[in-house]
């Protein structure tokens, strides 16, 4: 009796190969197919839905292919994409921005929102303006708002932040009559520390900000929120170098004050306030940076209890602001 095999071993008794008269099968299998159809030519191939796509348009009357760009000149800008733009939140600033107007797009308005006077305005000046206002849930402004969610219930679509230039910024002021108080941000990453500056910059008589083009905090939307529409109000300069614009400033009679907890002068023992004055505030971590320490006129340190370690950039900035306005008698 022969003994069963190991399963999966071949049994050494039968011959390797196909059996007799199985050849051809394959061959007869292929028989009348013929050659691969082009890609194209293939209905759910993406080839195959381009090429239709191009036909139904030849059809109606089109011309060109469907999805493909014309070549024009190789200069002209592309326009920008529609979601290009920003989105401020909360009454407050929602309201200055309309006052400032700013060239909004859209007004978001939640549905069954509580109606106080400052809504209101908002709903007579985007009418009077021509700015579409759109009743939305109240969960889609939460999403228009962001990681806070705080908008309550209003929203505007505004374009990008139009920058200034710091040399006009400041032949503007001086234009004017007024003596300079600017606040220059040295590495400040936050944008709500931008905003809160920004907000204490026009409480205290400030006249402008400069923020250098790289390793800072822009004006977005959450700056725009922490400013309480001041942003609408005091100016935002650009400097494409913050050391090379401080010491242009300087060659112009500005005097450039740092705040630093190591200063050599305490703030209220300041004695130039009613001169030109740029405040430079470092930013939240590493505090001012070498070039822009060695190129202020004065480091001044703000005086704090030794319990606290240190003052955030924005409060900073408004002590020493407060102290400025003080002395000159502006509050």
């Amino acid at each position: 009796m022969a003994k069963p095999g190991r399963p999966g071993a071949r049994n050494p008794g039968k011959k390797k190969g196909p059996l007799k008269g199985t050849g051809g099968h394959s061959r007869k299998a292929l028989e009348g197919r013929g050659p691969t159809p082009k890609a194209e030519d293939r209905a759910w191939h993406p080839a195959g839905k381009r090429k239709a796509a191009e036909e139904r348009y030849a059809a109606a009357g089109g011309k060109g292919r469907p999805g493909v760009r014309a070549v024009g000149n190789p200069n002209r800008k592309s326009p920008k994409a529609a979601d290009d733009t920003e989105t401020v939140t909360g009454r407050n600033s929602v309201l200055e921005a309309l006052r400032a107007k700013i060239p909004a797009t859209a007004m978001y308005i939640a549905q069954r929102v509580e109606m106080d006077d400052r809504v209101k305005e908002m709903l007579s000046i985007a009418t009077n303006r021509g700015i579409p206002v759109l009743e939305v849930t109240r969960p889609e402004l939460d999403r228009m708002a962001g990681f806070d969610g705080v908008h309550q219930g209003v929203a505007l679509k505004v374009p990008p932040y139009s920058y200034a230039h710091p040399q006009d910024l400041l032949e503007k002021i001086i234009d004017r009559g007024e003596v300079p108080l600017l606040v220059a941000l040295d590495g400040v990453t936050d944008p709500r520390n931008l905003g809160a500056i920004i907000r204490s910059t026009g409480a205290f008589g400030g006249q402008g900000l400069i923020i250098p083009q790289r390793r800072s905090a822009s004006v977005n939307s959450a700056a725009w929120k922490t400013s309480a529409g001041a942003a609408a109000r005091i100016p935002v300069a650009l400097a494409a170098n913050l050391t090379a614009t401080l010491k242009e400033f300087k060659k112009q009679g500005v005097f450039v004050l740092g705040l630093d907890g190591d200063g050599d002068v305490s703030l209220p023992a300041l004695e130039l306030a009613d001169r030109p004055v740029v405040i430079v505030v470092g930013s939240e971590g590493k505090g001012l940076s070498r070039l822009v320490t060695e190129t202020c006129d004065q480091v001044v340190s703000i005086p704090i209890s030794t319990a606290t370690e240190s003052l955030n950039a924005g409060i900073a900035a408004s002590v020493a602001l407060y102290q400025v306005s003080t002395l000159r008698g502006a509050v």
